[in-house]
């Protein structure tokens, strides 16, 4: 026990001895770097252009979650496009935003052919709490989530149709 002190005590005036000390009335200044940070929209069209939900205030606002990697997303889209049809007179915008890059969603437009607005994510799906794909929220005229429907669902439905006809 005495040898493992004398070693510990050795130990820390070698280490705390062989310190450098600053000279006295020398100020250190560490150089400080700046980083630009991008501000960004939350979302982006497939051109680049800046689009926030704000912008469709006034209207009713579907916004799908998906991935191009999502078998149940690519399973529902059809059902999505009918419903589209169907409530293009109830003041219906449907927004299918992925948080892939927009190489990949451009790619799987022009594969697909589905005739959505397309938005690349530029935020956190975790801070949505979107723990799983298809996630999808309802807004209605103010700007509020009305409904949220996780999953993949028959959206041409007259159940589901006859739901997001009445979200005011």
């Amino acid at each position: 026990m005495k040898k493992m002190r004398a070693f510990l005590a050795v130990f820390m005036v070698l280490f705390l001895g062989c310190k450098e000390k600053p000279e006295k009335n020398v100020v250190e200044v560490k150089e400080k770097k700046t980083t630009s940070i991008k501000v960004s929209s939350t979302f982006e069209d497939i051109n680049g252009n800046a689009v926030e939900l704000e912008d469709f205030k006034g209207k009713k606002v579907l916004l799908n979650f998906w991935a191009t990697w999502c078998r149940p997303c690519i399973e529902e889209m059809p059902a999505l496009l009918r419903a589209q049809e169907k409530l293009a007179a109830e003041n219906y915008v449907f927004l299918l935003a992925s948080d892939q890059s927009m190489e990949k969603i451009k790619a799987f437009k022009e594969k697909k052919k589905f005739d959505f607005r397309f938005l690349k994510f530029n935020g956190s799906l975790a801070e949505m709490k979107v723990n799983a794909l298809p996630a999808t929220f309802i807004y209605n005229e103010s700007g509020t989530i009305s409904d949220r429907i996780d999953g993949a669902t028959e959206w041409d439905s007259p159940e589901v149709l006859d739901h997001l006809k009445v979200i005011k």
